[in-house]
Order: C-alpha cells, then structure tokens, then sequence
C-alpha cells in the first residue's frame, strides 16, 4: 500500500487545517474586539501550529479559502477624530466621509460652492456636508426670531451645531439657523461677481447682416443683502438699415429680514426700443418679496410693490401727449432649478399695470437654458417676450405689434 495521501486527500486535510486556522483568529479577534482595553497582538503560529507552506495548494483545488483583515474600531475612531489643519484652507466632509480642502466661496439657499484645491470649483447640496472647517474669518447670518444677524469669525460647522470664535467669545447655534456663508471679505470686491453674455453673427454675400446681442449680471451679496444688476440689449443692422435696436437695464437691492423674508427698498428699470415707439421708459419703486421654494437645487421668489414710471415716446398722433407718466404696481417671479449636473434652467416674469396712456399692462418674460461647457464658461439658450397691451400709435398712424419676441444665443463667462 502506498504510504503517500492522494492528491484529493492531501488538498483536503490541508483545506481543514487551514479552515481551524482561520476559526481561531476569528474568536480572537472578537475576543480582541470584546475587550478594547487590552492590546491584544498575535500571529498564527501563536493560535495554531501552521506554516505557508500548509497554505499553499500546490495542486490546483476547486476551492480556495481567503482570509482578510478587518480595521479594529480603534483605527476606525482615529481617522474619523482627526482634525485637518485650517492654518491655509477650509475643509469640507461629505456625509460620506470624503474630505477636500480649500477655499470656501458661498453658502446660500442649500448650496455649499467650494473651490478645491485639486478638484477645482465644486458645487455641493448642503445636505451632503456633514462638516466644515473654515480658515480665517467668515461672515457668518443666522436666522433668530428677531430677525437675521451677522457673526464674523472662526467658525466650524458640525452635522446639527454652527460654532463662531468671534472676538475672543465662542457662539454656538443650532445648523438649522444657519441662513449662508460668505468669506469674511478681506476687500469689498470679495463681495462681488459678474457675467457677461454676448451673441454676435455676421452675415455677408447677397445680404449683409450683422446682429449683436449683449448680456450682463452684476451681483453684491453678503449674508445680510444683495444688490443686482441686469442688461439685456440687441442689435441689428441689415446693409445700412436698422433693424433692431432694444436695451433694458434692471436693478434692485434687497435686504434679508428672514429665511423667507426680504425687502427691496428700491427696484428700478430703464428701457428703449424705438421700434416700439419707446424712445424711454423708466421705472422706479419699491417693494418686498417672499421665498416660495428655498432647497438647494431649486428657487422660487415672488416680488412686488408700488412704482412710478414715465415714458416718452419717439412721436404721437396729433393730440396726444409725447411725455406720459403713471403710478404702477409692478409684480414678478423668478424661478431657477438644476436640471442636471450640466444643465440649469432659470426664468423670469415681470408684469406692470399702468394707465391707459402708458399701455394699461406691459410685462417682460425670458426664459433661459444655461449649459456648462467649462468652470467659467456657459452657453445659453433664452427665449424672450414682451408685451404692450395698448401700444402708443405713431406720427403716422401706424400702431406697433403688441407682441415682440427673441431667441438668443449666446455664449457666458463668469468674471
């Protein structure tokens, strides 16, 4: 009889002996994990009298057996206790435990902008941050029931508590007053932002054409208000003839009184477009406004209040007044949603109810298709509507259309 085990017996013996091998490392490891104070270190040849070579299935066995190490809970606790140094960035710490550092630009309405160092601008739902770290002094608004105030300082922010070093005093507030956070502006130009759009097409050849299209936003914003300019202007020549030819500038400043709350203690607006038979319209108010929808990928406000506007226009029947003036009751809405990661979708509605002389009800619609190309740059895609209900008739007779309509494209950068 041969002494020697067949190959099937010998994989199999080895096979148990290495299955009690890993039996008992297992009851010590939980008997490790039982009892963290003790500083249980061992190998395997302390728990059962086996080599490498009693692991090796040198004749190739349908079955493997694979053992792996677990980190202990001790290890588990250190990473996650571990503070990042703020002497040169902000960190933040996704709910998911990943970190990145470096510059934090904004909070406001649910969305964290974060430069990162190695990932560039970055664009997160607040309710992915579980922890921020910030370096140097923020401007920090908190809403109270006495209305938002304004921390400046070292602040930390933890999944429920808001923590502000300011002067030497620590404050503390619950995360779900936190209303944003902006850099403690180290210059007032921290504070502000622009883009610009712009749309140009050249046409040559049998017809000579040449279109121009110009947008642009202007924005202040701390965490206690914000001011905003836009301009929307086109032109358009067709050989030596003019064709087109509309500007509007809007502006408005508001103030924040709560989450929900804000007052715009002015609005205003300047429009031309003699193809309507406007050589100027301006507009003057003020009002307040209320937050419908504040999540952040989705926003939703209504405004409105009390104005004056005065309007000439380029000519006018015999009879009637060139310069008219009116009170008005202007209304608008603005709303703004991330489609998809790339792709935005904002609009906006103002509507004017004047007297008859100044057209009885104007409004001014645009809706726009933001797509982003790279960090700073986009193309858009908007649509626009502006309606007179009685449009003024001219020297002439002839009454302009009530209805003009535009779709623009056009190309944005971020300054």
């Amino acid at each position: 009889m041969n002494d020697s085990l067949p190959p099937i017996t010998e994989a199999l013996s080895r096979l148990l002996r290495a299955s009690a091998a890993g039996c008992c490392i297992l009851m010590a490891g939980i008997q490790a994990h039982a009892d963290e104070a003790n500083n249980l270190t061992f190998a395997v040849s302390d728990v059962f009298p086996v080599t490498r070579s009693d692991l090796d299935f040198t004749d190739n066995p349908d079955l493997l057996l694979l053992a792996q190490a677990s980190p202990g809970a001790e290890s588990k606790k250190a990473w996650e206790a571990a503070l990042p140094p703020t002497d040169e960035f902000d960190w933040v710490q996704t709910t998911s435990g990943e970190r990145l550092k470096g510059e934090l630009k904004v909070l406001y309405s649910g969305t964290l902008e974060f430069d990162s160092d190695e990932f560039d601008l970055q664009t997160l739902d607040w309710d992915d941050v579980a922890q921020v770290r910030g370096h140097g002094a923020k401007r920090i608004s908190i809403d109270t029931p006495e209305g938002p105030v304004t921390v400046i300082g070292e602040m930390v922010v933890t999944k429920d508590k808001v923590i502000v070093d300011s002067d030497g005093e620590t404050k503390e507030f619950d995360r779900s007053q936190l209303i944003s956070i902006t850099p403690g502006a180290v210059s007032e130009w921290d504070n502000w932002s622009a883009k610009v759009h712009l749309g140009l097409n050249f046409t040559r050849g049998n017809s000579e054409q040449t279109d121009f299209t110009g947008k642009f936003t202007i924005r202040r914003r701390t965490p206690d208000n914000r001011f905003v300019i836009d301009y929307l202007g086109n032109f358009t020549n067709t050989g030596d003839t003019q064709t087109v030819n509309n500007h509007r500038l809007n502006t408005f400043f508001d103030i924040f009184a709560a989450k929900e709350y804000f007052w715009r203690p002015v609005f205003a607006e300047y429009y031309r477009d003699p193809f309507q038979n406007i050589d100027y319209r301006a507009t003057l108010g003020l009002g307040g406004g209320y937050h419908i929808i504040d999540t952040p990928k989705t926003t939703w406000n209504v405004s409105g209040g009390p104005a004056y506007r005065a309007t000439r226009y380029v000519s006018v029947v015999p009879g009637d007044s060139q310069k008219v003036s009116t009170p008005a009751l202007v209304l608008g809405t603005f709303y703004d949603t991330a489609l998809t990661k790339l792709v935005d979708f904002n609009g906006r509605y103002n509507l004017s109810l004047v007297n008859e002389e100044s057209g009885t009800y104007t409004h001014h619609a645009i809706a726009t298709f933001e797509i982003e190309l790279t960090s700073i740059l986009d193309f858009d895609i908007s649509f626009v509507w502006d309606r007179t209900q009685n449009p003024q008739a001219r020297a002439d007779g002839s009454v302009p259309k009530q209805d003009d309509f535009q779709l623009l494209l056009t190309f944005g950068v971020d300054i």
